[in-house]
């Protein structure tokens, strides 16, 4: 070949390799193209989509909801998706089913993008929580601690344990069929994987409640709520979206020893709202204020002086705590345990005695009722003092009963 030709040649090649309609396409698995149908055969669509070879679409990879492969005809324009860009025998595998999962798999990137609500049905349960189906030939994962707790667990609050496990597993079985909205956590087109949160969900609706709550309630509003929590400092209380604290001090006016007596998780409990700071970040509770306060009642009913009824409620190292009413307590001092030296108040009551006490004191203010033993009981005996020898027996009762009337009249 003579240089003219070569050259001639030459320009030929670099003007249809210009061309971009000449240039080999090149794909990879997972992209979506459109393509032309070139021939039709039982159960096989042969697809021309610009790659060296034509692509093949065959078996399983024919379904399609959206269409029917034998509607087709040679010239029709096809969308389908790369399988394989080469087989173990160099072809090109192209789907139509996936297409459609492909679109699926489309709008939940949107939706995961958006943090869109995605519903899904349970279709199995295991160990670890729920299988769910989003679309068709699509499902999702929903870990069992990423499902509301009031769907699991009987009071709301998540648990563990052996006995718990076995418990949560009959339920997770129980809620095959069921619709659960939920917000995608975790997407993954190519490991094929969906994880699901419900409590996304939910934990949002909490929080657009609570914040709808917090922006009309004030001081001195009173909200019906349900107990989410006990601890030995208090309950924690959920109203209206609105959680707080009811600090053991606000539970009643009587005192309270054992907390989970009066509540568990889940009661419904109406409570007046005391205090709100840092934005609503702290929200304090309380139960006793609106009840009667029984100290108004006892101003009332009773006085300086009198000897009640009462049982012992509590010792400690400085006295004991008696019970004289309902909602109304009050202490006796060592001091006033005994006419002789206590060192110990246990020596000398136990908690469930029945006493009679004489009130000292009442304080409305400080709420203090102050109580004496020694005082009802007439063992405090006057202290007589010193007489010559000389005396008279007459005389020495005289001194005695002296004594008394000044005993008497200085504790009362």
């Amino acid at each position: 070949m003579d240089n003219k030709k070569q050259t001639e040649l030459y320009s030929q090649i670099d003007k249809f390799l210009a061309d971009g309609e000449n240039k080999i396409k090149t794909f990879s698995k997972g992209d979506i193209v459109e393509g032309t149908v070139v021939d039709v055969r039982d159960g096989l669509l042969v697809v021309d989509i610009g790659f060296k070879s034509e692509g093949i679409v065959a078996g399983r990879e024919l379904k399609s909801d959206i269409l029917d492969w034998r509607d087709l005809k040679v010239g029709d324009k096809v969308i389908v998706y790369v399988v394989k860009p080469e087989d173990e025998e160099g072809q090109l595998v192209l789907s139509i089913r996936r297409t459609q999962q492909a679109s699926a798999w489309l709008n939940l990137e949107k939706a995961k993008e958006n943090n869109d609500v995605i519903e899904t049905v349970v279709v199995e349960s295991n160990n670890g929580g729920l299988i769910v189906e989003i679309g068709k030939d699509i499902r999702g994962f929903i870990p069992t601690s990423q499902l509301d707790a009031s769907r699991v667990y009987a009071n709301g609050i998540r648990q563990v344990g052996k006995d718990i496990s076995s418990k949560v597993q009959k339920t997770l079985s129980s809620l095959v069929g069921t619709k659960i909205s939920t917000r995608i956590i975790e997407l993954d087109r190519e490991k094929n994987r969906i994880i699901l949160s419900e409590k996304m969900v939910t934990q949002s609706r909490d929080l657009e409640q609570r914040e709808k709550t917090l922006n009309k309630v004030k001081e001195g509003d009173v909200l019906e709520g349900t107990v989410s929590g006990i601890t030995p400092f208090g309950i924690f209380v959920n109203a209206e979206g609105l959680e707080g604290l009811v600090h053991l001090s606000e539970l009643s006016w009587d005192k309270v020893e054992d907390i989970g007596s009066l509540y568990s998780v889940g009661s419904k409990v109406n409570v007046m709202v005391i205090g709100i700071t840092d934005g609503g970040k702290r929200v304090a509770y309380s139960v006793k204020r609106l009840q009667k306060d029984p100290w108004s009642e006892a101003i009332s009913k009773f006085k300086v002086g009198d000897v009640v009824d009462g049982e012992i409620q509590k010792v400690v190292p400085y006295g004991a705590f008696v019970r004289i009413a309902e909602g109304l307590n009050g202490l006796i001092h060592i001091s006033e345990l005994s006419d002789q030296l206590v060192k110990d108040p246990a020596d000398i009551v136990k908690v469930g005695d029945e006493v009679k006490v004489k009130i000292l004191s009442i304080s409305s203010t400080e709420r203090h009722l102050g109580l004496s033993l020694k005082a009802a009981s007439g063992r405090s005996k006057p202290k007589a003092e010193k007489v010559e020898k000389k005396l008279t027996e007459e005389e020495l009762a005289s001194v005695v009963d002296s004594a008394v009337e000044e005993e008497i009249g200085a504790k009362e």
